[in-house]
Order: structure tokens, then C-alpha cells, then sequence
């Protein structure tokens, strides 16, 4: 039995399920605006995470290591990650944004890995000495799967930035609540365009409280898995930290949304400031993760694009 072959039809199966499923949510969203049709849609993206999962299973047990040891791997457990977060921040928030906006990086994700990738970086070889740690699965798969949580909650800041870009609507220095209370209390001529502000406010609401709450739960990941990155340097390289590119954007990427959270927790930004730190923090996270791939310096040289 060909296992390649069974691993790239599996890749291939979630490739072309996710350019499915991106045409089936933005036609919902914009178009149809269906229950069935968003449900439909996700199962889509529950086979999606099956087809990935048992395509890292089969990696896993061929090569008898976690499949996180190069890129090509790593982007392919990224985008199980996404998929799978995805799942489960549908099934509780009901949102059809979610999916709308997940989607495409994850199309984008395992399209690069794919398409982009030369052959000989998709082809498992044997570990280098500094990955023959059971280290390796805790701190590698703990980053991948902060980056994914931190990437969905900046994607939804960025959303919130589009749809507030209105000048009818200018939510910066006061509290969506008053904001709410003074459209109520308000008596418009256009009740029309006072029904329409005031649903943009609790769209705009309900994006900020749940990228809040999503990067809020992505940063403490992060937190562990830079922790157990430092245990695993020392153990690996005799030094917690080295300064090289990955552990420098990795510090720079816990600073940009340490910032935005402490900036939330005392109430010192509202409105759009906050939203566009964590916008930030979306460039960030990929120039963390992705960008510096293409310096090829460093002591994670297993991560470079040659």
C-alpha cells in the first residue's frame, strides 16, 4: 500500500472541500442566509478535520514522531488546528461569521503547503538531534494551536474595523451600552436607519466580546508554549534563550497581545484602538510564524524555506 499516495489524496480531499465550503458560507452570508445550508457547511469542515487528523495519524505512526518537524507538516497541523477551532467556536457562538473568515486562511494555509512547498520539504526524513525530544510535541503543538486561536481572534478585530468604518457610526470613546441606550432613547425620523445603526451596534458587539474572549484564551497558550520552548532550549542548546529570529517575533507576538488585553481588562481603550492592536497582532503572528521562514538564520534552522 502506497501511503504517499493515501496522504496526498487526503490533502487533496481537504483542499478542494475547503474551496467548497468557502463559496457555501459567503453565499450564505451574503445570499441565502439559511440555517440548513451554514449546517451543511459545517459538516463540510468536520470531514475537512478528519480527512487532516488521519492524515497526521498516518504520518505519526510511518515515521513514529509527532508530524511537526518541518514546515510542510507544521502548516498542515496549522490547518487542522484552524478547522478544529473553527468546529467548536460554531457549535457555541451559532455565528456564521466564523467560518466566513476562517476559511479562507485556511484555504490559503494548506494551499502554500501544497502548491508553494518544493517536493523535498513534504518528504518525512529522520529527526535532527535537537528534535528527539518528547519536547517537540508539547511546545510545537501548544504554538500552533495559540497561533491559530490568536489568528481567528485578530481576524475578527479586523472585521470589526471594517464594519465600523462608517462615519453614522462612530463608536471610539464611549461604551456600546450608552451608545445603544442613546439610539432607544433617540426618536429618529428614519426609524429605518435607526433600526439599521442600532443592529450594526450589536454586531459590532457581539464581534468585539467574542474576539476578546478568543484571544483571550489564545494568549495563555501562547504563554506556556514560549515557556516550554525556553526548558527545551536549555535542554537542547545549554541556553533558555538565544535571540534568534523565532524567539524574538515570538516575544514581540506575547508583547502585541499583552498590550491589547491589559489594554481590555482596565478599560483604558475602547472602541476601535484596541481592534487595531490586535490587527497587528494578525501581521505579527505570521511574521512570526511564516515570515522569518525566509531569513534561513537562526537555531531553528528545521523551520527554514530553502
Amino acid at each position: 500500500m502506497n501511503w504517499n499516495i493515501i496522504e496526498n489524496n487526503l490533502t487533496n480531499i481537504a483542499f478542494a472541500l475547503l474551496l467548497i465550503t468557502l463559496f457555501i458560507y459567503w453565499g450564505n452570508l451574503i445570499i441565502t442566509k439559511t440555517k440548513k445550508i451554514q449546517n451543511f457547511g459545517l459538516a463540510l469542515i468536520i470531514i475537512i478535520n478528519i480527512s487532516l487528523t488521519s492524515r497526521l495519524a498516518i504520518r505519526w505512526i510511518l515515521n513514529n514522531y509527532f508530524p511537526l518537524s518541518n514546515l510542510y507538516e507544521s502548516l498542515i497541523f496549522l490547518t487542522w488546528c484552524l478547522t478544529f477551532i473553527q468546529i467548536i467556536l460554531e457549535y457555541k457562538s451559532k455565528s456564521k461569521l466564523i467560518g466566513a473568515i476562517t476559511i479562507p486562511i485556511s484555504l490559503f494555509t494548506i494551499a502554500f503547503a501544497s502548491i508553494s512547498l518544493p517536493n523535498n520539504m513534504k518528504i518525512a526524513s529522520p529527526l535532527v538531534p535537537a528534535l528527539r525530544s518528547n519536547w517537540l510535541m508539547m511546545h510545537v503543538s501548544i504554538m500552533m494551536i495559540s497561533y491559530a486561536i490568536l489568528i481567528i481572534g485578530s481576524l475578527l478585530s479586523i472585521l470589526f474595523l471594517i464594519i465600523s468604518y462608517d462615519k453614522d457610526i462612530n463608536i471610539q470613546g464611549y461604551s456600546y451600552n450608552n451608545t445603544k441606550k442613546m439610539l432607544l432613547k433617540y426618536n429618529y425620523d428614519n426609524k429605518s436607519n435607526h433600526q439599521y445603526k442600532y443592529n450594526r451596534i450589536n454586531l459590532l458587539e457581539s464581534i468585539d466580546n467574542l474576539s476578546y474572549r478568543i484571544i483571550g484564551l489564545g494568549f495563555p497558550l501562547l504563554t506556556i508554549g514560549i515557556i516550554a520552548g525556553a526548558v527545551w532550549a536549555n535542554e537542547a542548546w545549554g541556553s533558555y534563550w538565544s535571540w534568534d529570529p523565532k524567539e524574538t517575533w515570538a516575544l514581540v507576538t506575547w508583547l502585541i497581545f499583552a498590550v491589547y488585553l491589559h489594554s481590555r481588562l482596565n478599560q483604558s481603550w475602547q472602541g476601535k484602538k484596541p481592534a487595531i492592536l490586535a490587527s497587528i497582532g494578525f501581521i505579527i503572528v505570521w511574521v512570526c510564524y511564516l515570515g522569518v521562514n525566509f531569513l534561513g538564520k537562526g537555531l531553528h534552522s528545521y523551520g527554514w524555506i530553502s
